[in-house]
């Protein structure tokens, strides 16, 4: 009789809390802290394959989009970069009452696509909370949760996420961050998302705009404290808590208001954030020196992988806007110029990427990547000059 093996005590331990957690599984649907937004309201983008290629330059692996083109996509597919696909608003009634072409669209749209490209993620609308259609705003809720009930169908729940983004109309007020509360005629549309959200896991999308902010007010906003440059910041009272930067002010304000609604433990995420390189003439703070600023700084402030003073411990992601300027954009001038890259895949302005083509911004600003290797080599170059000096010498 062949000996009995050993047991694998912590082996089995560690198996048994997997299963009984798996139900409760949170969609990893974020790689690092850093992702953008891929819009594509233009007439001169370049072609998906290539905005692939520019991406995995820049090693940005998180992307959303605001639709479901099925060539950009397919143009993602073996790529590795983590993608959230959206339902854009005008779709949202019908998804409310119609499960069945909620299941046709995650059909068509996700699970045909998977697991070779790595969608992530089903945003649900964009700021339809704060709007002008009270009908959207009732839709909202129930659409979100027959998409959930087509990927819980089709055994998708655990590997796609489903969310909203909202922006700053469905708060009463955000200032001081620790006072910031939802409207209470929001209220009656947030409870149910917020504890659909709670229960699935999924965090509360925020799209976060110091530029609008300070566009708004500059005669009382520091635009330092808007640009994470030095200034002598915000005391929130209190909490007796310090912001040396809007940014980190607005996330906290959106966590006070969620620990206020009753849901303390759920993370923010920033669906949106950018600064606007041009605007008309009454765009306060629009130009290329304030936007390079702000995604330079925004960035490295990124990849340091901390929280805000009210969250430390939270870690903060973020999808920038936007990968390209997209000069077909409604509204004001402004609109058009969140671009991090031109429509022809050149920098709009250098915070330390490289565009598919060489741009007269590339030269502006090197990385602090690039600068330590230039410092750490540069006693190495001058050895090498001289080994070479010497080989000369002797082969004369």
């Amino acid at each position: 009789m062949p000996a009995a093996r050993p047991r694998r005590p912590l082996l089995d331990c560690c198996l048994v809390i997997v299963i009984l957690l798996h139900g409760t599984m949170n969609v990893q649907a974020f790689i690092g802290t850093y992702g953008i937004n891929y819009g594509r309201i233009a007439d001169n983008l370049p072609p998906p394959e290539s905005v692939v290629t520019l991406l995995k330059a820049a090693k940005i692996k998180n992307v959303r989009i605001y639709d479901a083109d099925h060539s950009v996509i397919h143009a993602f597919k073996g790529s590795g970069i983590e993608l959230i696909v959206s339902i854009p608003n005008e779709h949202l009634k019908d998804y409310n009452v119609y499960e069945d072409h909620a299941m046709s669209w995650v059909k068509e749209n996700v699970e045909a696509f998977l697991p070779d490209t790595h969608i992530k993620g089903i945003a649900i609308g964009n700021e339809v909370l704060g709007g002008s259609d009270q009908e959207l705003e009732e839709a909202l809720f129930g659409a979100m949760k027959n998409v959930y009930n087509a990927l819980k169908r089709l055994q998708l729940e655990d590997k796609v996420e489903v969310s909203t983004a909202h922006s700053a109309a469905v708060f009463a007020n955000s200032f001081p961050p620790s006072y910031c509360t939802f409207r209470e005629d929001m209220l009656v549309y947030l409870k149910p998302i917020l504890e659909f959200s709670s229960r699935i896991n999924s965090p509360f999308y925020i799209n976060t705009y110091p530029f609008l902010a300070y566009k708004s007010d500059p005669e009382h906003i520091d635009i330092k404290y808007a640009l994470f440059q030095p200034n002598s910041g915000v005391h929130d009272a209190k909490t007796g808590l310090h912001y040396d930067n809007m940014f980190d002010a607005q996330i906290d304000a959106t966590y006070a208001a969620l620990e206020a609604a009753g849901y303390p433990n759920m993370e923010v995420r920033i669906s949106e954030t950018g600064w606007s390189s041009s605007g008309d003439e009454n765009e306060a703070g629009a130009t290329v020196q304030n936007a390079r600023m702000y995604n330079y700084n925004l960035r490295k402030r990124l990849l340091k992988k901390k929280g805000t003073p009210f969250r430390p411990k939270m870690v903060v992601k973020a999808y920038v806007f936007a990968l390209f300027n997209e000069n077909l954009k409604p509204g004001p001038s402004s609109e058009k110029h969140f671009g991090i890259f031109n429509a022809d895949g050149s920098i709009s302005y250098s915070i330390g990427f490289t565009g598919l083509r060489p741009s007269s911004a590339s030269s502006q600003l090197l990385s602090l990547k690039d600068l330590r290797r230039q410092r750490w080599l540069a006693p190495y170059t001058i050895v090498l000059a001289y080994c070479v000096a010497i080989i000369l010498v002797f082969t004369i």
